[in-house]
Protein backbone atom coordinates (compact mmCIF):
# COMPACT_ATOMS: atom_id res chain seq x y z
CA UNK A 1 0.00 0.00 0.00
CA UNK A 2 1.33 3.43 -0.97
CA UNK A 3 1.95 5.59 2.09
CA UNK A 4 0.30 8.99 2.48
CA UNK A 5 2.50 12.02 1.86
CA UNK A 6 1.72 14.98 4.13
CA UNK A 7 1.88 18.38 2.46
CA UNK A 8 2.29 20.99 5.18
CA UNK A 9 1.50 24.59 4.34
CA UNK A 10 3.61 26.92 6.46
CA UNK A 11 4.20 30.14 4.58
CA UNK A 12 1.67 32.40 6.34
CA UNK A 13 2.38 35.06 8.94
CA UNK A 14 -0.61 34.67 11.31
CA UNK A 15 -1.03 38.37 12.03
CA UNK A 16 -4.06 37.91 14.32
CA UNK A 17 -1.67 36.42 16.91
CA UNK A 18 0.62 39.44 16.95
CA UNK A 19 2.90 40.13 18.76
CA UNK A 20 3.66 36.45 19.40
CA UNK A 21 3.27 35.78 15.69
CA UNK A 22 4.88 38.20 13.26
CA UNK A 23 6.62 38.28 9.90
CA UNK A 24 9.82 37.49 11.79
CA UNK A 25 8.40 34.39 13.50
CA UNK A 26 4.93 33.26 12.31
CA UNK A 27 2.70 31.33 14.69
CA UNK A 28 3.44 27.91 13.14
CA UNK A 29 7.05 28.24 14.31
CA UNK A 30 6.21 29.48 17.80
CA UNK A 31 5.64 27.53 21.01
CA UNK A 32 2.10 28.66 21.69
CA UNK A 33 0.77 25.56 23.47
CA UNK A 34 3.76 23.59 24.73
CA UNK A 35 7.38 22.66 24.17
CA UNK A 36 6.87 21.80 20.50
CA UNK A 37 6.00 24.43 17.94
CA UNK A 38 2.73 24.03 16.04
CA UNK A 39 4.72 23.06 12.95
CA UNK A 40 6.66 20.42 14.88
CA UNK A 41 3.42 19.00 16.29
CA UNK A 42 2.00 18.76 12.77
CA UNK A 43 5.13 16.97 11.56
CA UNK A 44 5.01 14.38 14.34
CA UNK A 45 1.22 13.94 14.05
CA UNK A 46 1.57 13.01 10.37
CA UNK A 47 4.46 10.59 10.66
CA UNK A 48 5.07 6.93 11.45
CA UNK A 49 3.81 3.73 9.78
CA UNK A 50 1.80 4.47 6.66
CA UNK A 51 3.22 7.97 6.22
CA UNK A 52 5.88 9.10 3.79
CA UNK A 53 8.35 11.90 4.46
CA UNK A 54 6.50 15.23 4.32
CA UNK A 55 6.60 17.92 1.68
CA UNK A 56 6.72 21.38 3.24
CA UNK A 57 5.59 24.49 1.36
CA UNK A 58 7.06 27.64 2.86
CA UNK A 59 8.57 31.03 2.11
CA UNK A 60 12.25 31.74 1.58
CA UNK A 61 12.37 33.71 4.84
CA UNK A 62 11.27 30.61 6.77
CA UNK A 63 13.22 27.94 4.91
CA UNK A 64 15.95 27.49 7.52
CA UNK A 65 13.45 27.60 10.38
CA UNK A 66 11.31 24.90 8.74
CA UNK A 67 14.32 22.69 8.07
CA UNK A 68 15.87 23.14 11.52
CA UNK A 69 12.67 22.63 13.49
CA UNK A 70 11.94 19.44 11.51
CA UNK A 71 15.41 18.14 12.32
CA UNK A 72 14.85 18.90 16.01
CA UNK A 73 11.96 16.40 16.10
CA UNK A 74 13.81 13.84 13.98
CA UNK A 75 11.90 14.34 10.72
CA UNK A 76 13.49 15.09 7.36
CA UNK A 77 11.12 16.51 4.73
CA UNK A 78 11.51 14.91 1.33
CA UNK A 79 11.26 18.40 -0.15
CA UNK A 80 10.86 21.96 1.01
CA UNK A 81 9.05 23.87 -1.72
CA UNK A 82 9.95 27.55 -1.53
CA UNK A 83 7.39 30.10 -2.71
CA UNK A 84 8.95 33.27 -4.19
CA UNK A 85 5.94 35.22 -2.91
CA UNK A 86 2.77 34.52 -0.97
CA UNK A 87 -0.04 33.52 -3.37
CA UNK A 88 -2.54 31.95 -0.93
CA UNK A 89 -3.38 28.24 -0.63
CA UNK A 90 -4.51 27.36 -4.16
CA UNK A 91 -1.15 27.84 -5.96
CA UNK A 92 0.73 26.28 -3.03
CA UNK A 93 -1.39 23.12 -3.09
CA UNK A 94 -1.25 22.83 -6.87
CA UNK A 95 2.54 23.20 -6.85
CA UNK A 96 2.88 20.42 -4.28
CA UNK A 97 0.50 18.18 -6.27
CA UNK A 98 2.44 18.74 -9.50
CA UNK A 99 5.74 18.03 -7.76
CA UNK A 100 4.47 14.82 -6.16
CA UNK A 101 2.80 13.62 -9.36
CA UNK A 102 6.06 14.12 -11.22
CA UNK A 103 7.76 11.87 -8.65
CA UNK A 104 5.01 9.25 -8.31
CA UNK A 105 1.92 9.02 -10.52
CA UNK A 106 0.05 7.24 -7.68
CA UNK A 107 0.92 9.69 -4.90
CA UNK A 108 -1.71 9.99 -2.16
CA UNK A 109 -1.57 13.38 -0.47
CA UNK A 110 -2.86 14.88 2.78
CA UNK A 111 -2.80 18.68 2.55
CA UNK A 112 -2.86 20.35 5.97
CA UNK A 113 -2.07 23.73 7.52
CA UNK A 114 0.89 23.56 9.89
CA UNK A 115 -0.57 25.86 12.54
CA UNK A 116 -3.61 23.97 13.84
CA UNK A 117 -4.02 22.29 17.21
CA UNK A 118 -5.20 18.65 17.10
CA UNK A 119 -4.49 17.15 20.54
CA UNK A 120 -5.53 13.56 19.73
CA UNK A 121 -3.11 12.60 16.95
CA UNK A 122 -4.17 8.95 16.92
CA UNK A 123 -7.84 9.87 16.44
CA UNK A 124 -6.94 12.19 13.59
CA UNK A 125 -4.85 9.52 11.86
CA UNK A 126 -7.83 7.16 12.21
CA UNK A 127 -10.04 9.77 10.52
CA UNK A 128 -7.55 10.04 7.67
CA UNK A 129 -7.49 6.26 7.32
CA UNK A 130 -11.31 6.29 7.12
CA UNK A 131 -11.10 8.52 4.06
CA UNK A 132 -8.33 6.68 2.23
CA UNK A 133 -10.52 4.33 0.19
CA UNK A 134 -12.64 7.21 -1.08
CA UNK A 135 -9.52 9.17 -2.00
CA UNK A 136 -8.22 6.19 -3.97
CA UNK A 137 -11.50 6.17 -5.91
CA UNK A 138 -11.02 9.74 -7.13
CA UNK A 139 -12.74 11.64 -4.34
CA UNK A 140 -11.36 14.71 -2.58
CA UNK A 141 -11.87 14.01 1.10
CA UNK A 142 -12.12 16.92 3.50
CA UNK A 143 -12.46 16.76 7.27
CA UNK A 144 -15.33 18.45 9.10
CA UNK A 145 -15.01 19.37 12.75
CA UNK A 146 -17.86 18.80 15.17
CA UNK A 147 -18.97 22.34 16.10
CA UNK A 148 -19.18 23.27 19.76
CA UNK A 149 -20.47 26.84 19.36
CA UNK A 150 -21.97 29.19 16.77
CA UNK A 151 -18.54 30.22 15.50
CA UNK A 152 -18.46 33.11 13.02
CA UNK A 153 -14.71 33.02 12.43
CA UNK A 154 -14.72 29.67 10.59
CA UNK A 155 -16.11 28.47 7.30
CA UNK A 156 -18.69 25.66 7.63
CA UNK A 157 -19.52 22.50 5.64
CA UNK A 158 -23.11 21.56 4.86
CA UNK A 159 -23.64 17.80 4.94
CA UNK A 160 -26.04 15.81 2.82
CA UNK A 161 -26.83 13.66 5.86
CA UNK A 162 -26.58 13.78 9.63
CA UNK A 163 -23.20 12.77 11.13
CA UNK A 164 -25.15 11.07 13.97
CA UNK A 165 -22.51 9.50 16.24
CA UNK A 166 -19.61 11.34 14.55
CA UNK A 167 -17.75 8.13 13.82
CA UNK A 168 -15.11 8.80 11.14
CA UNK A 169 -16.56 7.73 7.79
CA UNK A 170 -17.06 9.46 4.43
CA UNK A 171 -20.33 11.40 4.21
CA UNK A 172 -21.81 13.33 1.32
CA UNK A 173 -20.92 17.02 1.19
CA UNK A 174 -23.63 19.39 0.05
CA UNK A 175 -21.66 22.63 0.04
CA UNK A 176 -19.38 25.20 1.65
CA UNK A 177 -20.56 28.13 3.75
CA UNK A 178 -18.30 31.15 4.14
CA UNK A 179 -17.85 32.71 7.58
CA UNK A 180 -21.47 33.29 8.67
CA UNK A 181 -23.13 36.00 10.70
CA UNK A 182 -24.21 35.01 14.22
CA UNK A 183 -27.89 34.18 13.42
CA UNK A 184 -26.87 31.91 10.55
CA UNK A 185 -24.18 30.23 12.66
CA UNK A 186 -26.69 29.59 15.44
CA UNK A 187 -29.16 28.06 12.98
CA UNK A 188 -26.48 25.81 11.47
CA UNK A 189 -25.34 24.65 14.89
CA UNK A 190 -28.92 23.81 15.86
CA UNK A 191 -29.60 21.89 12.64
CA UNK A 192 -26.92 19.26 13.33
CA UNK A 193 -26.04 18.98 9.62
CA UNK A 194 -23.13 21.40 9.52
CA UNK A 195 -19.49 21.00 10.51
CA UNK A 196 -16.60 23.43 10.75
CA UNK A 197 -14.33 23.50 7.72
CA UNK A 198 -10.85 22.35 8.77
CA UNK A 199 -9.15 23.19 5.47
CA UNK A 200 -7.54 19.73 5.39
CA UNK A 201 -7.81 17.60 2.23
CA UNK A 202 -6.94 14.01 1.31
CA UNK A 203 -6.70 13.03 -2.37
CA UNK A 204 -4.45 11.57 -4.99
CA UNK A 205 -2.17 14.17 -6.55
CA UNK A 206 -3.72 13.43 -9.94
CA UNK A 207 -7.21 14.11 -8.51
CA UNK A 208 -6.15 17.51 -7.20
CA UNK A 209 -4.55 18.38 -10.53
CA UNK A 210 -7.68 17.30 -12.42
CA UNK A 211 -9.80 19.49 -10.12
CA UNK A 212 -7.66 22.52 -10.90
CA UNK A 213 -7.78 21.70 -14.60
CA UNK A 214 -11.58 21.54 -14.45
CA UNK A 215 -12.25 24.57 -12.24
CA UNK A 216 -9.16 26.82 -12.32
CA UNK A 217 -7.48 26.02 -15.61
CA UNK A 218 -5.89 29.47 -15.81
CA UNK A 219 -3.66 28.52 -12.85
CA UNK A 220 -2.24 25.39 -14.45
CA UNK A 221 0.54 26.69 -16.69
CA UNK A 222 1.95 29.35 -14.33
CA UNK A 223 2.24 26.80 -11.52
CA UNK A 224 3.51 23.95 -13.72
CA UNK A 225 6.10 26.29 -15.21
CA UNK A 226 7.10 27.45 -11.73
CA UNK A 227 7.72 23.81 -10.72
CA UNK A 228 9.41 22.75 -13.95
CA UNK A 229 11.70 25.80 -14.00
CA UNK A 230 12.45 25.61 -10.28
CA UNK A 231 15.98 25.63 -8.94
CA UNK A 232 16.79 22.50 -6.96
CA UNK A 233 19.32 22.62 -4.17
CA UNK A 234 19.84 19.90 -1.58
CA UNK A 235 16.38 19.18 -0.18
CA UNK A 236 14.71 22.29 -1.61
CA UNK A 237 12.75 23.30 -4.68
CA UNK A 238 12.87 27.06 -5.29
CA UNK A 239 9.92 27.82 -7.54
CA UNK A 240 10.50 30.11 -10.51
CA UNK A 241 9.60 33.65 -9.45
CA UNK A 242 8.73 34.74 -12.98
CA UNK A 243 6.16 31.99 -13.52
CA UNK A 244 4.90 32.05 -9.92
CA UNK A 245 4.04 35.74 -10.14
CA UNK A 246 1.50 34.91 -12.87
CA UNK A 247 -0.46 32.52 -10.63
CA UNK A 248 -3.63 33.97 -9.13
CA UNK A 249 -3.55 34.84 -5.42
CA UNK A 250 -6.59 32.84 -4.27
CA UNK A 251 -7.66 30.27 -1.67
CA UNK A 252 -8.16 26.65 -2.69
CA UNK A 253 -11.76 26.71 -1.44
CA UNK A 254 -12.73 29.56 -3.75
CA UNK A 255 -10.63 28.40 -6.71
CA UNK A 256 -11.59 24.71 -6.67
CA UNK A 257 -13.34 23.12 -3.72
CA UNK A 258 -16.56 25.14 -3.80
CA UNK A 259 -16.99 24.15 -7.46
CA UNK A 260 -15.92 20.51 -7.37
CA UNK A 261 -18.54 17.74 -7.27
CA UNK A 262 -16.29 14.85 -6.22
CA UNK A 263 -15.96 15.84 -2.55
CA UNK A 264 -16.92 13.97 0.59
CA UNK A 265 -16.34 14.76 4.25
CA UNK A 266 -15.14 12.69 7.19
CA UNK A 267 -16.44 14.04 10.53
CA UNK A 268 -13.94 14.56 13.32
CA UNK A 269 -15.00 15.10 16.92
CA UNK A 270 -11.80 14.58 18.93
CA UNK A 271 -10.78 18.23 19.26
CA UNK A 272 -9.41 20.80 16.84
CA UNK A 273 -8.65 24.51 16.68
CA UNK A 274 -7.15 26.65 13.94
CA UNK A 275 -5.71 28.91 16.67
CA UNK A 276 -6.65 31.83 14.48
CA UNK A 277 -6.67 34.48 17.20
CA UNK A 278 -5.92 35.04 20.89
CA UNK A 279 -9.44 34.09 21.92
CA UNK A 280 -8.84 30.66 20.34
CA UNK A 281 -5.59 30.34 22.30
CA UNK A 282 -7.47 31.23 25.49
CA UNK A 283 -10.14 28.58 24.78
CA UNK A 284 -7.51 25.93 24.01
CA UNK A 285 -5.49 26.58 27.18
CA UNK A 286 -8.13 27.47 29.78
CA UNK A 287 -7.60 25.29 32.84
CA UNK A 288 -6.97 27.67 35.72
CA UNK A 289 -9.61 28.79 38.18
CA UNK A 290 -11.85 31.57 36.95
CA UNK A 291 -11.09 30.88 33.31
CA UNK A 292 -7.59 32.35 33.56
CA UNK A 293 -4.65 31.51 31.30
CA UNK A 294 -1.24 32.81 32.39
CA UNK A 295 2.22 32.27 30.98
CA UNK A 296 5.61 33.59 32.04
CA UNK A 297 6.22 36.18 34.75
CA UNK A 298 2.61 37.08 35.48
CA UNK A 299 0.86 38.24 38.65
CA UNK A 300 -2.95 38.15 38.71
CA UNK A 301 -5.25 39.84 41.22
CA UNK A 302 -9.01 39.55 40.89
CA UNK A 303 -9.02 38.65 37.17
CA UNK A 304 -11.23 36.19 35.32
CA UNK A 305 -11.77 34.76 31.82
CA UNK A 306 -8.58 36.40 30.55
CA UNK A 307 -5.19 35.52 29.05
CA UNK A 308 -2.06 37.19 30.40
CA UNK A 309 1.23 36.21 28.80
CA UNK A 310 4.76 37.56 29.23
CA UNK A 311 7.33 36.07 26.87
CA UNK A 312 10.18 38.44 27.68
CA UNK A 313 12.52 37.41 30.47
CA UNK A 314 12.59 39.96 33.27
CA UNK A 315 9.32 41.65 32.28
CA UNK A 316 6.69 41.19 34.99
CA UNK A 317 3.10 41.46 33.75
CA UNK A 318 0.56 42.41 36.44
CA UNK A 319 -3.19 42.21 35.85
CA UNK A 320 -5.70 43.65 38.35
CA UNK A 321 -9.46 43.30 38.02
CA UNK A 322 -9.44 42.24 34.37
CA UNK A 323 -12.34 40.38 32.76
CA UNK A 324 -12.42 38.98 29.21
CA UNK A 325 -9.07 40.54 28.34
CA UNK A 326 -6.04 39.49 26.30
CA UNK A 327 -2.70 40.94 27.40
CA UNK A 328 0.50 39.76 25.68
CA UNK A 329 3.95 41.27 26.26
CA UNK A 330 6.87 40.16 24.13
CA UNK A 331 10.05 41.93 23.11
CA UNK A 332 9.29 45.54 22.32
CA UNK A 333 5.53 45.09 21.85
CA UNK A 334 2.50 44.79 24.14
CA UNK A 335 -1.02 43.84 23.09
CA UNK A 336 -4.00 44.78 25.27
CA UNK A 337 -7.39 43.83 23.81
CA UNK A 338 -10.87 42.80 24.86
CA UNK A 339 -11.56 39.21 23.81
CA UNK A 340 -14.48 40.36 21.67
CA UNK A 341 -12.12 42.51 19.58
CA UNK A 342 -9.24 40.13 18.89
CA UNK A 343 -10.17 39.92 15.19
CA UNK A 344 -9.08 43.57 14.99
CA UNK A 345 -5.46 42.66 15.77
CA UNK A 346 -4.92 42.15 12.04
CA UNK A 347 -5.93 45.77 11.42
CA UNK A 348 -3.54 46.92 14.15
CA UNK A 349 -0.67 45.06 12.47
CA UNK A 350 -1.55 46.68 9.16
CA UNK A 351 -1.39 50.11 10.78
CA UNK A 352 1.95 49.31 12.40
CA UNK A 353 3.27 48.11 9.05
CA UNK A 354 2.13 51.33 7.38
CA UNK A 355 4.09 53.26 10.01
CA UNK A 356 7.13 50.98 9.51
CA UNK A 357 7.09 49.92 13.16
CA UNK A 358 9.46 47.01 13.87
CA UNK A 359 8.11 43.62 14.95
CA UNK A 360 10.65 42.32 17.45
CA UNK A 361 13.61 40.94 15.54
CA UNK A 362 14.74 39.33 18.81
CA UNK A 363 12.11 36.60 18.39
CA UNK A 364 14.52 34.52 16.32
CA UNK A 365 16.55 33.80 19.44
CA UNK A 366 13.89 31.24 20.40
CA UNK A 367 14.23 29.25 17.20
CA UNK A 368 15.99 25.90 17.40
CA UNK A 369 19.17 25.88 15.32
CA UNK A 370 20.80 22.88 13.68
CA UNK A 371 22.26 21.39 10.55
CA UNK A 372 20.34 18.95 8.36
CA UNK A 373 21.91 16.19 6.25
CA UNK A 374 21.63 16.63 2.52
CA UNK A 375 18.82 14.82 0.77
CA UNK A 376 18.69 14.24 -2.96
CA UNK A 377 15.88 12.78 -4.98
CA UNK A 378 16.19 10.88 -8.26
CA UNK A 379 15.21 12.50 -11.54
CA UNK A 380 15.14 9.49 -13.82
CA UNK A 381 11.73 7.94 -13.12
CA UNK A 382 9.34 10.86 -13.35
CA UNK A 383 6.09 10.52 -15.32
CA UNK A 384 5.99 12.97 -18.23
CA UNK A 385 4.75 16.31 -16.91
CA UNK A 386 3.11 16.98 -20.28
CA UNK A 387 0.44 14.46 -19.22
CA UNK A 388 -0.87 17.06 -16.79
CA UNK A 389 -2.00 19.30 -19.61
Amino acid sequence: MTPITPVLLCGGSGTRLWPMSSKDLPKQFGRLLGEETLYQSALTRLSGPGWAAPVVVTADDYLNIARDQAKAVGIAPSCLIVEPSARNTAPAILAAAVHLFSMDANALVLVAPSDHAIPDAAAFRAAVEAGTQSARKGQIVTFGIRPTRAETGYGWLELGESPEDFLPRPLSLKGFVEKPKTPQAEAMLASGKYLWNSGIFLAEARTLIAAFLAHAEHMMMPVIDAVMDAKEAKDTLHLSATSWSKAEDISVDVAVMEKATNLCVVPFAAGWSDLGDWDAIWREMTSEAGGMVTHGDVTVIGCEDSLLRSDTQGVELVGIGLTNMIVVAIGDAILVAHKSRVQDVKEAVARLSARSVGQSEGLRSRITKGVVPLFFRPHNHRPPIAALC
